[in-house]
């Protein structure tokens, strides 16, 4: 989106578009899904785990890392990774706002 069109939207619409940029592919779904299940900072091969080239992972990583939804920190000559506890509750508060009950209308479409 422009820089002249988002500021039509609210701080907290656009901040909402940015999460949702920010996970809206499947191998990023993927990586987090891992990371989430695993508990643990991640400093193995997530590429064998998920069937990926892994320059593929890694730029998936850094678009994830740039958002803030994982942490990394160096181990030797690798990365460990791990989801960061604060954006994942500030994701998860902002999505369970979004997508808040609905009451639904009968007579609507």
């Amino acid at each position: 989106m422009g820089a002249t069109k988002s500021d039509l939207f609210t701080a907290e619409q656009n901040a909402l578009a940015n999460m949702a940029k920010a996970i809206a592919h499947p191998a990023r779904i993927a990586i987090l899904q891992q990371l989430v299940q695993t508990n643990a900072c991640i400093c193995g091969d997530l590429a064998i785990e998920l069937g990926l080239a892994q320059p593929t992972i890694s730029q998936h990583l850094k678009e994830l890392k740039t958002a803030g939804i994982i942490q990394g920190t160096v181990e030797g000559t690798s990365v460990c990774y791990c989801i960061n506890p604060a954006t994942w509750k500030q994701y998860q508060d902002f999505f369970t706002s979004f997508f808040k009950e609905v009451m639904v209308n009968n007579k609507c479409c």
